[in-house]
């Protein structure tokens, strides 16, 4: 089955933002990280839709998925929610990277009820407080090349790199080079601002849903110790950790990736 680009329709908000699907059967919906995008999940996009439907959204701002004023988690989550009344979706196995795991986090704390199962890989239960130097050092730290005038482009090269590690899949490598610099430059900024004011640590202990936390031994985005931490905190989750993968696993070695994933999603539909 080929590859099929869902449009944004309209309506009231927000509007369901738009996704790419392939397969039939149960639905697996990724969500990307920041410098990501729905194609960043191609290689998962291709292998789970011989078995399911694979489907992977534009966060809005992302793609052709429209961002009205600015990003917030709460907003996030229901735009997410929109998605799954749009199309139909009554429950999805959600898979989140990164700030599309904080997404699929605060889409938890009110709709377990359309989750089959929740994965959440290299990603985290909180940044803290906004108004933390931490926090004020790191937006300064990301934006800063865009204030001195370089591109998208420019951070990508800086980047992609040091989330990745050396031996991952050229194809890989350069599939996460281009969604990062496919994305807006104001986007990048909104997400940034956002993705440092989140906070659901306290409801860690109210997952009920089957939970995969996915990480990679040499994250330092999201550090393995601090994802194994969160893990036990959600009841009866399945944490893994990949050997000698970064923060873009899911690109570096899609197979032991989605191994760990098919595993994953077995057990919590049998």
């Amino acid at each position: 089955m080929t590859l099929v680009p869902v449009p944004v329709s309209g309506g009231n908000m927000p509007e369901p933002p738009h996704h790419i699907e392939k397969g039939d059967g149960d639905i697996i919906l990724f969500l990307h990280g920041v410098g990501g995008g729905a194609y960043s999940w191609m290689p998962q996009i291709n292998s789970f839709a011989m078995k399911y439907k694979a489907a992977a959204w534009n966060m809005p701002g992302y793609g052709k998925s429209v961002l009205s004023g600015g990003m917030t988690f709460p907003d996030l989550a229901r735009s997410l929610l929109a998605l799954l009344d749009e199309e139909g979706w009554d429950k999805v196995h959600l898979v989140g990277h990164s700030m599309g795991g904080m997404v699929a986090q605060e889409f938890a704390v009110g709709h377990q009820d359309r989750l089959h199962s929740l994965t959440l890989s290299a990603t985290s239960p909180a940044f803290g407080s906004p108004d933390g130097d931490f926090q004020k050092k790191f937006v300064e730290a990301r934006l800063a090349p865009l204030a001195e005038g370089k591109t998208m482009g420019d951070l990508a090269t800086e980047l992609v790199q040091t989330m990745m590690t050396p031996d991952a899949d050229p194809h890989g490598q350069q599939l996460a080079f281009d969604c990062m610099a496919d994305v807006a430059a104001e986007t990048y900024r909104a997400a940034v601002e956002c993705i440092v004011t989140f906070e659901q640590r306290a409801n860690l202990p109210k997952i009920a849903v089957p939970t995969l936390v996915l990480a990679g031994e040499l994250d330092t985005n999201a550090p393995a110790p601090m994802m194994e931490k969160m893990a036990s905190k959600i009841p009866g989750a399945r944490y893994i950790c990949l050997p000698g993968l970064g923060h873009l696993a899911n690109l570096e070695d899609p197979q032991a990736f989605d191994a760990a994933l098919s595993d994953f999603i077995l057990s919590a539909t049998t």
